[in-house]
This record gives structure tokens, C-alpha cells and sequence, in this order.
């Protein structure tokens, strides 16, 4: 499990909007810490806030934890780089024997393009579809 501590700062039905406090595993600072969390602070300085089922009946202003099992995530990192990191190196190569240089950066784009499309359709299709895949607070 996937554990990240947070504050409820909206109701939406069934769901909570949960701003996660801090980054990370908080390990950045210490030997084999990856220091993530500095990087992100370049890019985005406010909390983040998530969508979350609450399973546990929240209220605003609670504390909790959210929790999301991680041969899930890690499903989902995969898929959510890997098959557009595919899609563009299949363009490209696709593209590069059909038509040379020129072919392979549209076909680059044109399977990055597609591989995006698949994304969206298998978002829809497959959300909701495994509990255990959906982010909850404990």
C-alpha cells in the first residue's frame, strides 16, 4: 500500500478533495533519498490536491490518510509512460522506413498522437473497474 497524509478541504458525494501536505517518501535529505522532492518544488510550489474516494466518511478540515495499493500505481506509471514512450518510438521507426527522416518525427507524432487517443479510451473504459485500483482515504 501507497500511503500519503492529507487534509479533506472539500465534499463532492461519494468523493473527498484531499490537499496531500508534504512530498514524497520525506527521504530526501538522507543516503539513497532520491531527492525528488526538490525537484518538484521548481515546478509546482502549492499542495496538491486529489480526488479521492471516502471510504472512511471524512469531514472538511479531517486529517487523513490516503491510501491506493501499489501494484496498481505502478501499473498505472507504466502505462501512463510506457505506452506513449512506445506509440512514439513505433511512429518513428514506422515512419523512418516509409518515407526517411522527415517520415519518422510525423510518424513520432502521429504515434504519440495515438497512443494518447488508446490512453483516453482505456481511462474510460477501465475506471472504476478495480476497487483496489481507486485511491481512498483510510
Amino acid at each position: 500500500m501507497v500511503e500519503a497524509k492529507g487534509k479533506v478541504v472539500a465534499l463532492d458525494g461519494d468523493h473527498a478533495l484531499v490537499s496531500i501536505q508534504g512530498e514524497g517518501c520525506g527521504r530526501c535529505h538522507e543516503p539513497g533519498g532520491c531527492g525528488g522532492s526538490s525537484l518538484t518544488k521548481i515546478f509546482c510550489s502549492s499542495p496538491s490536491s486529489y480526488r479521492v474516494l471516502n471510504s472512511g466518511k471524512a469531514q472538511v478540515g479531517d486529517a487523513v490518510t490516503v491510501v491506493m495499493d501499489s501494484r496498481a500505481l505502478s501499473r498505472s506509471v507504466m502505462t501512463g509512460y510506457g505506452v506513449p514512450l512506445l506509440g512514439v518510438f513505433a511512429g518513428a521507426s514506422l515512419g523512418l522506413v516509409l518515407a526517411g527522416e522527415i517520415g519518422s518525427m510525423v510518424g513520432a507524432a502521429i504515434g504519440l498522437l495515438l497512443s494518447l487517443g488508446f490512453q483516453r479510451l482505456r481511462l474510460k473504459r477501465e475506471t472504476g473497474a478495480d476497487p483496489a485500483s481507486v485511491p481512498r482515504i483510510r
